[in-house]
Protein backbone atom coordinates (compact mmCIF):
# COMPACT_ATOMS: atom_id res chain seq x y z
CA UNK A 1 0.00 0.00 0.00
CA UNK A 2 1.43 3.47 -1.03
CA UNK A 3 -0.60 5.49 1.72
CA UNK A 4 0.18 5.28 5.22
CA UNK A 5 -2.49 4.08 7.86
CA UNK A 6 -3.56 7.38 8.82
CA UNK A 7 -3.80 8.56 4.91
CA UNK A 8 -6.16 6.00 4.21
CA UNK A 9 -7.91 6.68 7.25
CA UNK A 10 -8.41 10.06 5.73
CA UNK A 11 -9.15 9.13 2.41
CA UNK A 12 -12.01 7.08 3.39
CA UNK A 13 -13.65 9.25 5.44
CA UNK A 14 -13.75 11.87 2.50
CA UNK A 15 -14.80 9.28 -0.07
CA UNK A 16 -17.65 8.31 2.50
CA UNK A 17 -18.86 11.66 2.34
CA UNK A 18 -18.63 12.21 -0.93
CA UNK A 19 -20.37 8.71 -1.78
CA UNK A 20 -23.21 10.51 0.80
CA UNK A 21 -22.51 7.46 3.41
CA UNK A 22 -22.72 8.25 7.06
CA UNK A 23 -20.38 5.70 8.90
CA UNK A 24 -20.04 6.47 13.05
CA UNK A 25 -16.53 5.77 12.75
CA UNK A 26 -13.95 4.16 10.07
CA UNK A 27 -12.12 1.00 10.15
CA UNK A 28 -9.35 0.02 8.44
CA UNK A 29 -9.16 -3.92 6.97
CA UNK A 30 -6.29 -5.94 8.08
CA UNK A 31 -4.44 -6.59 5.23
CA UNK A 32 -3.48 -10.26 4.93
CA UNK A 33 -1.04 -12.84 2.81
CA UNK A 34 -2.11 -16.53 1.56
CA UNK A 35 -0.21 -18.67 -0.75
CA UNK A 36 -2.66 -20.81 -2.75
CA UNK A 37 -2.46 -22.57 -5.83
CA UNK A 38 1.32 -21.73 -5.93
CA UNK A 39 1.00 -18.09 -5.90
CA UNK A 40 1.38 -15.43 -2.84
CA UNK A 41 -2.09 -13.56 -3.12
CA UNK A 42 -3.21 -10.58 -0.57
CA UNK A 43 -6.70 -9.82 0.44
CA UNK A 44 -8.31 -7.70 2.81
CA UNK A 45 -10.24 -8.79 5.21
CA UNK A 46 -12.74 -6.52 7.37
CA UNK A 47 -13.45 -8.34 10.56
CA UNK A 48 -16.91 -9.31 11.68
CA UNK A 49 -15.48 -13.30 11.20
CA UNK A 50 -18.83 -15.11 12.41
CA UNK A 51 -20.91 -13.52 10.02
CA UNK A 52 -21.91 -14.38 6.84
CA UNK A 53 -19.16 -13.99 4.13
CA UNK A 54 -18.77 -11.99 1.28
CA UNK A 55 -15.88 -12.57 -1.03
CA UNK A 56 -15.49 -9.69 -3.27
CA UNK A 57 -13.77 -10.14 -6.82
CA UNK A 58 -12.19 -7.00 -8.45
CA UNK A 59 -12.14 -6.18 -12.14
CA UNK A 60 -9.28 -5.97 -14.54
CA UNK A 61 -6.56 -3.60 -14.01
CA UNK A 62 -8.29 -3.12 -10.39
CA UNK A 63 -7.41 -3.98 -6.99
CA UNK A 64 -9.76 -5.53 -3.89
CA UNK A 65 -9.32 -1.68 -2.55
CA UNK A 66 -12.40 -0.86 -5.35
CA UNK A 67 -14.27 -2.38 -2.40
CA UNK A 68 -13.43 -0.74 0.47
CA UNK A 69 -16.70 1.28 0.63
CA UNK A 70 -19.12 -1.42 0.04
CA UNK A 71 -17.27 -3.15 3.02
CA UNK A 72 -17.14 -0.54 5.31
CA UNK A 73 -20.79 -0.04 4.65
CA UNK A 74 -21.52 -4.05 5.17
CA UNK A 75 -19.24 -5.37 7.58
CA UNK A 76 -21.49 -4.62 10.41
CA UNK A 77 -23.78 -7.88 9.14
CA UNK A 78 -21.41 -9.64 7.01
CA UNK A 79 -17.79 -10.93 6.71
CA UNK A 80 -16.25 -8.72 4.07
CA UNK A 81 -13.29 -10.24 2.13
CA UNK A 82 -11.35 -9.05 -0.63
CA UNK A 83 -9.01 -10.55 -2.92
CA UNK A 84 -6.25 -8.73 -4.82
CA UNK A 85 -6.35 -11.86 -7.89
CA UNK A 86 -3.83 -13.26 -9.46
CA UNK A 87 -1.51 -10.36 -11.48
CA UNK A 88 -3.12 -7.57 -9.79
CA UNK A 89 -2.05 -5.37 -6.82
CA UNK A 90 -0.06 -7.01 -4.43
CA UNK A 91 -0.85 -10.59 -4.81
CA UNK A 92 1.97 -12.72 -7.37
CA UNK A 93 2.19 -12.46 -10.87
CA UNK A 94 1.49 -15.91 -13.08
CA UNK A 95 5.35 -16.68 -13.86
CA UNK A 96 3.54 -18.71 -16.67
CA UNK A 97 1.13 -16.21 -17.83
CA UNK A 98 -1.81 -18.11 -16.95
CA UNK A 99 -4.65 -15.93 -16.76
CA UNK A 100 -7.42 -18.02 -18.02
CA UNK A 101 -10.60 -17.97 -16.66
CA UNK A 102 -10.29 -21.89 -15.00
CA UNK A 103 -7.39 -20.91 -13.56
CA UNK A 104 -8.72 -18.16 -11.77
CA UNK A 105 -11.81 -19.79 -10.84
CA UNK A 106 -9.68 -22.12 -9.10
CA UNK A 107 -7.65 -19.49 -7.00
CA UNK A 108 -11.06 -18.60 -5.92
CA UNK A 109 -11.93 -22.34 -5.04
CA UNK A 110 -8.90 -22.51 -3.39
CA UNK A 111 -9.13 -19.01 -1.65
CA UNK A 112 -12.59 -20.33 0.50
CA UNK A 113 -11.15 -23.75 0.83
CA UNK A 114 -8.12 -22.09 2.59
CA UNK A 115 -10.10 -19.93 4.48
CA UNK A 116 -13.24 -22.45 5.65
CA UNK A 117 -16.06 -20.16 3.99
CA UNK A 118 -18.16 -23.02 3.73
CA UNK A 119 -21.36 -21.26 1.81
CA UNK A 120 -20.45 -17.90 0.99
CA UNK A 121 -21.82 -15.15 -1.14
CA UNK A 122 -19.72 -14.13 -4.05
CA UNK A 123 -19.56 -10.65 -5.78
CA UNK A 124 -17.56 -10.01 -8.63
CA UNK A 125 -17.50 -7.24 -11.28
CA UNK A 126 -16.18 -7.13 -14.72
CA UNK A 127 -13.11 -9.81 -14.78
CA UNK A 128 -14.68 -10.34 -11.08
CA UNK A 129 -18.06 -11.32 -12.24
CA UNK A 130 -16.75 -13.49 -14.83
CA UNK A 131 -14.72 -15.78 -12.91
CA UNK A 132 -17.55 -15.59 -10.12
CA UNK A 133 -20.17 -16.19 -12.69
CA UNK A 134 -17.25 -19.47 -13.82
CA UNK A 135 -16.73 -20.74 -10.18
CA UNK A 136 -20.81 -20.96 -9.71
CA UNK A 137 -21.01 -22.93 -12.83
CA UNK A 138 -18.37 -25.14 -11.60
CA UNK A 139 -18.85 -24.89 -7.95
CA UNK A 140 -22.53 -23.79 -7.62
CA UNK A 141 -22.81 -25.84 -4.24
CA UNK A 142 -20.71 -23.62 -1.92
CA UNK A 143 -22.61 -20.54 -2.89
CA UNK A 144 -25.62 -18.83 -0.97
CA UNK A 145 -25.67 -16.16 -3.29
CA UNK A 146 -24.21 -14.79 -6.59
CA UNK A 147 -23.81 -10.97 -7.58
CA UNK A 148 -22.64 -9.95 -11.14
CA UNK A 149 -21.85 -6.65 -12.15
CA UNK A 150 -21.66 -5.16 -15.49
CA UNK A 151 -20.41 -8.18 -17.02
CA UNK A 152 -21.28 -11.64 -18.52
CA UNK A 153 -20.01 -14.11 -21.10
CA UNK A 154 -21.10 -11.42 -23.75
CA UNK A 155 -20.16 -8.00 -23.28
CA UNK A 156 -20.20 -5.12 -25.85
CA UNK A 157 -17.44 -5.14 -27.93
CA UNK A 158 -16.79 -0.85 -28.55
CA UNK A 159 -17.03 -0.87 -24.52
CA UNK A 160 -14.64 -3.21 -23.80
CA UNK A 161 -12.28 -2.22 -26.08
CA UNK A 162 -12.27 1.19 -24.71
CA UNK A 163 -11.45 -0.47 -21.65
CA UNK A 164 -8.70 -2.44 -23.06
CA UNK A 165 -6.93 0.56 -24.62
CA UNK A 166 -7.04 2.17 -21.51
CA UNK A 167 -5.56 -0.38 -19.28
CA UNK A 168 -2.86 -1.52 -22.24
CA UNK A 169 -1.91 2.44 -22.49
CA UNK A 170 1.02 4.11 -20.13
CA UNK A 171 2.92 0.89 -20.84
CA UNK A 172 6.33 3.35 -19.84
CA UNK A 173 6.58 4.60 -16.16
CA UNK A 174 4.52 8.27 -15.80
CA UNK A 175 4.12 11.25 -13.62
CA UNK A 176 1.62 10.73 -11.14
CA UNK A 177 -0.27 14.03 -12.83
CA UNK A 178 -0.08 12.10 -16.77
CA UNK A 179 -1.60 9.06 -15.24
CA UNK A 180 -4.17 10.85 -13.30
CA UNK A 181 -5.14 13.36 -16.29
CA UNK A 182 -5.66 9.92 -18.52
CA UNK A 183 -7.88 8.09 -15.86
CA UNK A 184 -9.92 11.35 -15.65
CA UNK A 185 -10.33 10.88 -19.69
CA UNK A 186 -11.54 7.07 -19.35
CA UNK A 187 -14.21 8.07 -16.41
CA UNK A 188 -15.05 11.76 -15.72
CA UNK A 189 -17.37 10.82 -13.27
CA UNK A 190 -14.03 10.52 -10.46
CA UNK A 191 -13.16 13.32 -8.60
CA UNK A 192 -9.85 14.69 -8.88
CA UNK A 193 -8.72 15.20 -5.59
CA UNK A 194 -9.82 11.62 -4.32
CA UNK A 195 -8.89 10.10 -7.29
CA UNK A 196 -5.18 10.81 -6.55
CA UNK A 197 -5.24 9.25 -3.51
CA UNK A 198 -7.14 6.09 -4.97
CA UNK A 199 -4.89 5.29 -7.26
CA UNK A 200 -2.17 5.10 -4.60
CA UNK A 201 -3.33 1.53 -4.18
CA UNK A 202 -3.16 0.63 -8.16
CA UNK A 203 0.45 2.28 -8.81
CA UNK A 204 4.19 1.68 -7.37
CA UNK A 205 6.50 4.68 -7.34
CA UNK A 206 9.95 4.25 -8.54
CA UNK A 207 13.48 5.54 -7.77
CA UNK A 208 13.21 7.70 -10.19
CA UNK A 209 9.85 9.26 -9.13
CA UNK A 210 7.75 8.09 -11.76
CA UNK A 211 4.79 5.41 -11.01
CA UNK A 212 4.08 2.46 -12.86
CA UNK A 213 0.40 0.02 -12.39
CA UNK A 214 0.51 -3.04 -10.32
CA UNK A 215 -0.92 -5.36 -12.89
CA UNK A 216 0.59 -7.73 -15.37
CA UNK A 217 -0.06 -6.00 -18.80
CA UNK A 218 0.10 -10.30 -20.04
CA UNK A 219 -2.82 -10.70 -18.81
CA UNK A 220 -4.86 -8.10 -21.23
CA UNK A 221 -3.07 -9.07 -23.81
CA UNK A 222 -4.49 -12.41 -23.67
CA UNK A 223 -8.08 -10.88 -24.04
CA UNK A 224 -9.95 -11.91 -27.54
CA UNK A 225 -8.00 -14.54 -27.80
CA UNK A 226 -8.98 -17.79 -28.97
CA UNK A 227 -9.05 -19.35 -26.08
CA UNK A 228 -10.75 -16.58 -24.03
CA UNK A 229 -13.28 -16.77 -26.57
CA UNK A 230 -13.79 -20.23 -26.28
CA UNK A 231 -14.23 -20.15 -21.86
CA UNK A 232 -16.36 -17.19 -22.51
CA UNK A 233 -19.01 -19.31 -24.73
CA UNK A 234 -18.57 -22.37 -22.12
CA UNK A 235 -19.98 -19.77 -19.53
CA UNK A 236 -23.07 -19.00 -21.78
CA UNK A 237 -23.59 -22.74 -22.08
CA UNK A 238 -23.34 -23.46 -18.32
CA UNK A 239 -25.69 -20.85 -16.99
CA UNK A 240 -28.55 -23.64 -15.85
CA UNK A 241 -25.60 -24.78 -13.51
CA UNK A 242 -25.91 -21.55 -11.61
CA UNK A 243 -28.76 -22.56 -8.65
CA UNK A 244 -27.90 -19.98 -6.16
CA UNK A 245 -30.20 -16.51 -6.51
CA UNK A 246 -28.24 -14.39 -8.99
CA UNK A 247 -28.79 -10.84 -9.18
CA UNK A 248 -27.30 -9.05 -12.50
CA UNK A 249 -26.28 -5.10 -11.73
CA UNK A 250 -25.83 -2.87 -14.66
CA UNK A 251 -24.21 0.81 -14.52
CA UNK A 252 -27.09 2.54 -16.12
CA UNK A 253 -24.63 4.71 -18.16
CA UNK A 254 -21.93 1.83 -19.06
CA UNK A 255 -20.68 1.18 -22.38
CA UNK A 256 -20.13 -2.51 -21.72
CA UNK A 257 -23.17 -4.11 -20.40
CA UNK A 258 -26.72 -2.50 -21.97
CA UNK A 259 -30.34 -3.66 -20.48
CA UNK A 260 -30.61 -5.96 -22.81
CA UNK A 261 -27.73 -7.83 -21.72
CA UNK A 262 -28.58 -8.00 -18.21
CA UNK A 263 -32.17 -8.44 -18.47
CA UNK A 264 -31.02 -11.78 -20.72
CA UNK A 265 -28.33 -12.91 -18.58
CA UNK A 266 -31.01 -12.68 -15.70
CA UNK A 267 -33.36 -14.93 -17.45
CA UNK A 268 -31.08 -17.79 -18.44
CA UNK A 269 -30.31 -18.22 -14.43
CA UNK A 270 -32.43 -20.42 -12.83
CA UNK A 271 -32.81 -17.82 -10.20
CA UNK A 272 -31.97 -14.73 -12.30
CA UNK A 273 -32.64 -11.21 -11.11
CA UNK A 274 -31.54 -8.12 -12.43
CA UNK A 275 -31.12 -4.23 -11.63
CA UNK A 276 -30.00 -0.46 -12.95
CA UNK A 277 -27.60 1.76 -10.53
CA UNK A 278 -28.60 5.77 -11.54
CA UNK A 279 -24.95 7.58 -11.97
CA UNK A 280 -22.98 4.84 -12.30
CA UNK A 281 -20.90 3.48 -15.75
CA UNK A 282 -19.09 0.21 -16.15
CA UNK A 283 -17.26 0.87 -12.47
CA UNK A 284 -20.50 0.79 -10.32
CA UNK A 285 -18.51 0.13 -6.77
CA UNK A 286 -16.87 3.44 -7.43
CA UNK A 287 -19.13 5.42 -9.55
CA UNK A 288 -22.22 4.81 -6.75
CA UNK A 289 -21.25 2.89 -4.11
CA UNK A 290 -24.07 3.55 -1.95
CA UNK A 291 -26.80 2.69 -4.30
CA UNK A 292 -25.22 -0.42 -5.08
CA UNK A 293 -24.69 -1.23 -1.49
CA UNK A 294 -28.68 -0.33 -1.27
CA UNK A 295 -29.24 -2.96 -4.13
CA UNK A 296 -27.01 -5.56 -2.40
CA UNK A 297 -28.16 -5.04 1.18
CA UNK A 298 -31.93 -5.82 -0.57
CA UNK A 299 -31.25 -8.79 -2.00
CA UNK A 300 -29.23 -10.41 0.62
CA UNK A 301 -32.11 -9.61 2.93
Amino acid sequence: MSLSREEYREHLQSTSVRAGFDFASVVLPDERRITINGLGFRYLDWGSAGRPPLVFLHGGALTAHTWDLCCLALRDDFHCLALDQRGHGDSDWAPDADYSIAAQREDVRAFAQALGLGQFVLVGMSMGAINGLAYAIAYPETLRALVLIDAGPHVRRPGSRRIRDFVNGGAEPESLEAIIARALAFNPRRDPVILRRSLMHNLRRQDDGKWVWKYDRRRFQQMGGDRHSEERQRLADGLANVTCPTLVVRGAESDVFHDEDAARLAAALPDGRWVKIARAGHTVQGDNPKDLVAALREFLA
